[in-house]
């Protein structure tokens, strides 16, 4: 019970919104250099999940500039579908890995965002799709990016479920 009451007051600081943003900006970080370095070109699955990534930091960056029970409710919104949402994508990016017919894998080219949102177009460098959906280009022990990510995604999903239920059911409120 008191790591509970812990962390539903660590929720209302503003080190652990920084502590969120600054763990998705170092994920971006990452990404470019994964694509600019070691030039690993982004699929359209990449650029999705990398989009989550910049939900995660948008989350957490409203409870930085104002700490607020607004922030914070929108903060907790923002991050609980970004990881969950980039989870999904990360699972759909390995099942299409792993297809039994790469010659059926297939992958849009062209981002999906919404006509009022067309980061590829915007930010052609940071949301333009390059890459191949199927290939793998880059493994570390024995795991893709792709199913790294899913284990990145599940860690924010759960901290974000540990914590949101913490909040509710210490503090009752974001």
């Amino acid at each position: 019970m008191k790591i509970f009451l812990a962390l539903g007051k660590m929720a209302s600081s503003r080190w652990a919104w920084l502590t969120l943003m600054l763990s998705a900006v170092a994920l971006i970080i990452t990404a470019l250099y994964f694509q600019y370095i070691l030039e690993l070109k982004p699929c359209i699955m990449c650029i999705y999940q990398r989009t989550a990534v910049f939900g995660l930091l948008f989350a957490g960056l409203l409870p930085v500039l104002k700490n607020n029970l607004i922030t914070r409710f929108i903060g907790f919104v923002v991050w609980g579908v970004s990881a969950i949402w980039g989870m999904f994508i990360a699972i759909e990016h390995v099942e299409l890995q792993n297809a039994s017919n790469p010659f059926f894998v297939s992958c849009e080219i062209v981002p999906n965002f919404p006509s009022f949102l067309p980061l590829h177009n915007w930010l052609p460098n940071m949301f333009a799709a390059t890459g191949d959906c199927g290939n793998i280009d880059w493994e570390f022990m024995s795991m893709s990016m792709p199913q790294w990510m899913i284990v990145v995604f599940a860690i924010y999903s759960g901290v974000f479920a540990i914590v949101l239920f913490s909040r509710l059911f210490t503090h009752r409120r974001f």
